[in-house]
């Protein structure tokens, strides 16, 4: 969700080279993207080596500017020793002082995108922002797309098949966003029975225990779980009738898709983390509580009931608005 706010630096700023720090899990978002001119790969189990020789590589290109989009300890650190001249970054309890210039992640009463509050650093910079683009997610490389491409022919889901594909993303990231395996076959079992409509499961190799739960729920779906790299997850949902899951990571890559959405959302709310600005339908389902939003520690009520009283039946009610009018229409 950072992508929109590096689109308008870049635009603001034509000549400027931007470079991108990023963690290894998630270089396949950014490389290709257009706007950067360079892109540090922080590597997975970082060690205080590996940190200071990131430190040293900053402080030898002479930014300019550091715009730290995450706000976390290193990410933080990494701004304070780098050496450029300006600092912008989130006024965060004990390490505002980081900062030249600092901006609210949070307003008492206001509630704000996360892409706008990124927006924000940039314009937090003097740089002019007049409109705020949607996602930019690279696409596939030919192999990649190619190994999607594969799967869908051997299974008989690509275009003109009889197969519909329906991605559905079955991760949660945390236990407070953990729809729970009896939910997801469930949901799996109604989206199966329109006609011509199949199921794939997607996720990290996280998800290979409720993977399991779910096929022993739901035999006979497809499932791609812990197989795919981001880009490769990009090509599989641009290819589908629909994309279903969780507030996540894969429904912001689906939103820079065409493919339509349905997400359901626990401890976050829309305002914050809804699709930003999707290429195609996106329907979102959540809960009016008291206790949303959450930060994701403790829950109250001791039963997740912003995730868990969302049921299978209103999720398919949704996808079915989506792929029952494509059949329709086809």
């Amino acid at each position: 969700m950072t992508t929109p706010a590096v689109r308008a630096l870049k635009l603001a700023l034509p000549q400027a080279e931007l470079a991108y720090v990023v963690e290894e899990p998630y270089r396949r978002l950014v490389e290709g993207n257009p706007d950067l001119a360079e892109i540090i790969v922080v590597p997975k189990g970082q060690t205080g080596r590996d940190f200071a020789a990131l430190v040293r590589r900053v402080r030898k290109a002479r930014f300019d500017a550091v715009l730290d989009f995450h706000g976390g300890p290193r990410a933080s650190l990494l701004t304070l020793l780098s050496g450029a001249p300006i600092k912008i970054g989130y006024g965060i309890k004990y390490r505002s002082f980081i900062y030249d210039v600092r901006v609210p992640r949070r307003t008492a009463g206001v509630r704000i995108h996360s892409v706008e509050n990124h927006v924000n650093l940039v314009r937090a910079l003097g740089v002019p922002v007049t409109e705020v683009s949607g996602l930019v997610v690279p696409e596939a490389r030919p192999e990649e797309a190619a190994t999607v491409r594969r799967f869908l022919g051997e299974n008989g889901l690509a275009t003109g098949d009889t197969g519909r594909p329906v991605v559905l993303h079955i991760g949660a990231g945390t236990k407070f966003r953990d729809w729970g395996a009896e939910n997801m076959a469930a949901l799996v079992r109604l989206l199966e029975t329109r006609p011509g409509v199949r199921v794939i499961l997607i996720g990290g190799q996280e998800d290979r225990a409720i993977e399991a739960a779910v096929l022993e729920r739901a035999p006979g779906t497809f499932s791609l779980v812990g197989r795919l790299n981001l880009a490769e997850t990009r090509e599989l949902i641009a290819h589908a009738a629909l994309f279903a899951g969780p507030d996540s990571g894969p429904m912001h890559i689906a939103a820079a898709t065409g493919t339509p959405i349905v997400a359901w959302f626990g401890p976050n709310v829309t305002a914050h983390v809804a699709p930003w600005k999707p290429r195609a339908e996106a329907r979102t389902i959540e809960k009016d509580l008291d206790c949303r939003p959450c930060k994701q520690r403790k829950c109250v009520h001791g039963d997740l009931r912003c995730m868990r009283t969302i049921t299978p039946e209103e999720v398919f009610e949704a996808c079915d608005v989506i792929i029952g009018g494509r059949q329709g229409a086809s």
